[in-house]
Parts: C-alpha cells; sequence; structure tokens
C-alpha cells in the first residue's frame, strides 16, 4: 500500500464510508501494528471512539485479595531503571503513566483527561508536538495533588543522564513545557510517528516532584522511594522485601470510582517457574502466575487440574543468544568488556558463523517450549509488517566444522580448537530455569561436535535481571563470552524496541551499566537507520527501515535469535484479569475482578 492509497482509506473513514475498526483491520492484515493503525488516523484528525474497559466491580474493595506469583522477584520500584519485566509490572501496580494500551492497541487515558487528537487541539499537523490535557482531583499516596509540575519533572529526573535512568533517551531530546496547572506540550523538534512514547505505557510511568526531586541527578540510588514508592495507582504500598515479596493494599482516594475491586494485593517472588503454574494451575493457592517459561508438556499435565488455564499473548518478545563483541576478561581504562575492546574469538566472523550453525533453534522450541515459542531467524518478529524475509536459520554441525577449519581453528589434544593463542573455550550464562538450563546443555552438546567448550553458568533470575550495578553477575554486565535471555518489546511500535543496539545506549561503566544496548554491539549503518526511522511519517518506507535494522543485527551474527516468545500468564479459572499484548501485566490492574 502506497501512501496515496493509505491517504485515500483516511478520507473513507473521516466520511463514514469506511469504519474504523475496518481501517485498522485492513492495515492489521498488511502487518501494520492496531495501535499504530489508530495513531495514523488519530494524527490525521480522525478521532478515535473510546472503548471503555471492561469492569464487573459495583464498589471500591470486597472482593478480598489479589495474589500474583512471580517467579523472578522485583528487586526495586522506581520505574525509570527497572531493566526486567518483574520489576516494571511491580512499579506499574503503583505508578501510572497518561496513558496506556489496551488489547486492541488503543490509546487509553490514564492520569491524562483525554487522548490527544487533531481533533481537540491536542496534535499538531507538522507531527512535532503533543499537548496532554491532565487529569484533575488525582491524588498521591500520600495526598499531594497530582499537577503538571511532576509531569514535568518526571521529564527532567528521567532524561538527566546523571540520574543514570534506562528511560533517558525518550526524554532526553525532547522538551516539555507546562501550560497551566493540569496541561503540558511537548515538543519534539521533528516530526515524530510515533509520539505516544513519553509518558506512555512502560516508560511514561510518572513521579511524584515532591518525592524524587530531593535525590535527582547522581542522588537518583539514594532514593528510599525506590523501594517505598508514592505513586497514584490503585494500590498503596504496605511491605515491601526485595527478591522476596511485596504486600498491598487498595488505594481509598484512587481517581477511578470503584476501583480497585481487590482490598489487597500480595505479590510472591522467587521459586521457579514450575512452582508457580503448579500454585495457580493445580492447587489454586494464586490467581496469576507470570512469565511461565515451562516445558509445555508440563504446563499441559497442571491444566488438566481445572483450576486455570494458560493464556499465551504473542508480541514481539524474543528470546536469544548475544556473543560477545568485547572482552569480558581483560580491563580497558578499568574496565571489562569495555566497549573499545574486541573478544578475541568472537571478533572472528567464521566463529560466530560457526556458532549460529550449532544452535538447533526449531528443536529447542518444539521439544521444551511447544506453545511458547516459534523458531525464528529474526530479532524483530511482529508485527507481521516489520518481519524480514531475508534471513533463514541452520542448524549443521558438519558445516560449522567446515567453517571454523577453513578459518584456522584446529583441533588440540584435548580436542578444543584454537588459533594464536586463543582457544575456542566460553562462559555462557543464563538465568536459573529448567527450560534455559536443558538450552544450554543442548547447545553445549552440539558445540562440544565441532571442538567449541562451553563452561555452563547459571545466575539466580533475580539477580541476574536485578540491576545492581555493584554485582558482577548481573546480565548488564555481561562479563562473560555468551549469555542469553528474552528481551520484550513493551510497546506497539518497534522504535524503542530496536534502539537497545544503538550506540548511545551502549551500556557500560560510565553510566553505572543503565542503558539498553547490553550486548555492546555497534554499527554505524544501523544507528543512521534507526535516527532515519525516527522521522519517517510514511508507514511503508519506516517498515523497510526497521527490517533493515533487524538484517544488520542478524546478519553480523553477534546476535543470535532464537524464538519468539508469546507471554504465557498462568491464570485461575475465576479470574478475570484485562491484559494487553502492547503493555505491562499490571498495566490495568484497577479492573481486575474474580468471579464469586
Amino acid at each position: 500500500m502506497n501512501e496515496t492509497q493509505l491517504r485515500a482509506l483516511v478520507e473513507e473513514v473521516r466520511r463514514g464510508a469506511l469504519p474504523r475498526r475496518r481501517f485498522i483491520e485492513q492495515l492489521v492484515g498488511l502487518g501494520l501494528t492496531a495501535p499504530m493503525a489508530s495513531m495514523i488516523l488519530m494524527h490525521e484528525g480522525v478521532a478515535q471512539t473510546p472503548t471503555p474497559l471492561p469492569y464487573l466491580g459495583t464498589k471500591r474493595g470486597g472482593g478480598g485479595t489479589l495474589r500474583l506469583m512471580y517467579w523472578q522477584a522485583p528487586v526495586h520500584l522506581n520505574p525509570h531503571f527497572a531493566s526486567g519485566t518483574k520489576d516494571q509490572d511491580s512499579c506499574r501496580i503503583f505508578y501510572e503513566p497518561l496513558g496506556g494500551w489496551d488489547a486492541e492497541g488503543n490509546l487509553i487515558p490514564v492520569l491524562a483527561s483525554e487522548v490527544p487528537t487533531r481533533a481537540n487541539g491536542g496534535l499538531s499537523a507538522d507531527g512535532r508536538n503533543v499537548t496532554w490535557k491532565l487529569k484533575r482531583g488525582v491524588k498521591w499516596h500520600d495526598g499531594r495533588d497530582f499537577t503538571a509540575d511532576d509531569v514535568i519533572f518526571t521529564w527532567q529526573y528521567a532524561g538527566d543522564p546523571a540520574s543514570a535512568m534506562l528511560s533517558v533517551n525518550i526524554y532526553r531530546d525532547v522538551k516539555v513545557v507546562k501550560v497551566d496547572s493540569h496541561t503540558v506540550r511537548i515538543e519534539f523538534g521533528k516530526p515524530t510517528p510515533f509520539w505516544a512514547e513519553p509518558f506512555v505505557g512502560t516508560w511514561g510511568l510518572i513521579l511524584p516532584k515532591h518525592v524524587f526531586e530531593p535525590f535527582a541527578g547522581a542522588k537518583s540510588r539514594e532514593n528510599p522511594a525506590n523501594l517505598k514508592p508514592v505513586g497514584t495507582g490503585p494500590y498503596r504500598l504496605l511491605d515491601f522485601k526485595p527478591g522476596d515479596m511485596l504486600r498491598a493494599e487498595a488505594n481509598p482516594t484512587y481517581h477511578v470510582p470503584n476501583q480497585p475491586f481487590f482490598d489487597a494485593l500480595d505479590l510472591k517472588g522467587g521459586g521457579d517457574a514450575t512452582s508457580a503454574a503448579r500454585s495457580v494451575l493445580q492447587t489454586g493457592e494464586f490467581d496469576l502466575a507470570w512469565n511461565l517459561s515451562v516445558e509445555d508438556v508440563i504446563l499441559r499435565q497442571l491444566e488438566a487440574a481445572g483450576r486455570g488455564r494458560v493464556h499465551f499473548f504473542e508480541g514481539s518478545d524474543l528470546e536469544f543468544v548475544a556473543l560477545n563483541p568485547t572482552d569480558p576478561w581483560k580491563e580497558v581504562d578499568g574496565e571489562r568488556a569495555s566497549a573499545k575492546s574486541r573478544h578475541p574469538a568472537f571478533g572472528e566472523r567464521a566463529v560466530r558463523e560457526a556458532m549460529s550453525l550449532l544452535i538447533d533453534r526449531k528443536s529447542i522450541s518444539e521439544a521444551i517450549y511447544g506453545r511458547g515459542a516459534i523458531a525464528s531467524a529474526n530479532f524483530l518478529n511482529n508485527p507481521v509488517r516489520f518481519r524480514s524475509t531475508n534471513l533463514k536459520y541452520e542448524f549443521n554441525i558438519e558445516k560449522a566444522n567446515q567453517v571454523l577449519e577453513a578459518a584456522g581453528w584446529k583441533r588440540g589434544p584435548d580436542g578444543i580448537r584454537a588459533k594464536g593463542g586463543s582457544k575456542l573455550k566460553f562462559v555462557f550464562q543464563t538465568s536459573v530455569s529448567g527450560p534455559r538450563q536443558k538450552c544450554q546443555a543442548i547447545i553445549k552438546d552440539a558445540c562440544g561436535k565441532a571442538g567449541i567448550d562451553l563452561e555452563l553458568k547459571s545466575v539466580v533470575a533475580a539477580v541476574y535481571f536485578g540491576g545492581d550495578f555493584a554485582n558482577p553477575d548481573t546480565y548488564q554486565k555481561f562479563w562473560v563470552d555468551m549469555q542469553m535471555y528474552t528481551t520484550t518489546m513493551t510497546q506497539p511500535d518497534p522504535q524503542t524496541f530496536m534502539e537497545q543496539f544503538t550506540s548511545w545506549e551502549l551500556s557500560q561503566k560510565e553510566n553505572k551499566w543503565a542503558r539498553r544496548n547490553i550486548t555492546r554491539w555497534q554499527n554505524a549503518d544501523y544507528d543512521a537507520t534507526h535516527k532515519a526511522a525516527q522521522a519517517e511519517i510514511d508507514p511503508v518506507k519506516r517498515a523497510a527501515l526497521f527490517i533493515r535494522m533487524n538484517d544488520l543485527l542478524v546478519g553480523d551474527q553477534h546476535v543470535v535469535p532464537l524464538f519468539s516468545r508469546p507471554r504465557p500468564y498462568g491464570v485461575g479459572a475465576k479470574l478475570r484479569p484485562v491484559l494487553s499484548a502492547w503493555d505491562n501485566t499490571t498495566w490495568a490492574l484497577g479492573y481486575w475482578t474474580r468471579e464469586s
């Protein structure tokens, strides 16, 4: 579909000749996301029809305790340096953004009184400015009023490099202006196709100025509120033990009438994914279990108890193996795995090619994960419009041996290949997880047949994904040769998702490893392509730019995609959660109910 055809469809919607839903269905059929289709209409001045979220409650409270099982426990509650999904979901219990994404891809106002559109004056015709009107009468958990000052402060705090927030690049290059006490204007400085990024969704949670201002900048990690949140959300904190549990009670002054349904919320962390699945599907002890990274045969057995079902939400989350471009065993300017260093083996393309050939993606996804995995050669898999058709994956041990032999890597007396004083002997780490340890073992076995020796390392998930910059075993440090984990796409547009491989997102000592380019792969062409996509309005041209990014990344083979991972949740038979593939698990927690 070209630009002329697209504009013609928009005009049909404007005239009423084409239903809005049918327009979105047509663009989704071409591979565009539902949210992006909705935003095209909003940008062209065609307002979305408000779709109220389902809510069965008739009063605040009375629903008892909502029990959530997160086998990877949260370790802090600051949403802007929450690197793990477990921490992001936990933050969303207490903090809220201006808007979030529902299951249909609609932008739903949360702390905003309405969604910005051309019709209500919220969107500028040139795509450079967005004006948000804030909801009035909202109180922070400590009773203070929520105002535009809090939004302005959140922009300043998150956008300050000294604060070392993961969201810094969303806020650093925009300007936010206070129009009045309950109105702010975001100025992008250039046409911005995906304008609903600042203050929306996972990275858009608003912070109270009066709580965080004394700890802005370099003191950000010292703030007691990192463990004791003061938000506007449906629940307020009672107790939090990092790496273990949190307890919350219903917010008696919550700004949505008759919410929340539950009197209290308990989130239990730790254990493993299998025990988490059992706690919902078999014993019914908990209402919902998050991220059930469990062998599918086990999940099916547990579902047979009849107490709940596993629900899969397909997005663009991906399990992958990263081959370190840097040297994790030597220091450069006092830093291990410095971006200035080069890995002695993975710096050579032949070794990376061999490693890719030695990973049996199909067998791993089908035999271990079943419904929870779709083998893929791509890093960016969904929406379909952004999925490359240029790449294929191959499992071929014989070919891997040939590639290494041709490149001069010869087997020694111990059977391990070596060249120029370097051996193909690597440390391969991931989090503690039954399926992941089986995956590691399968890869190790194949590598052994090609003269590559892998030392397997597994780190407790609370540490691995914890974000403690003083701990050497976090995945942000990446102080080993190889590592494996899932990266999540928490927005319906791939701009932020694909930004994790840009050079300005390098995770390193100077930013306390609080950036998103954990792999530390760099490519000038990739950087330029991402910058072009940021300003490209034409959806067809923009999709082509993201496909090119995917092909540059995967083609260089420092990043080896394994499989796309639909999000697996264990949901109790009577629980009625409001979930979305485009936002956090807890994005609409106030709307959750349970059948009596």
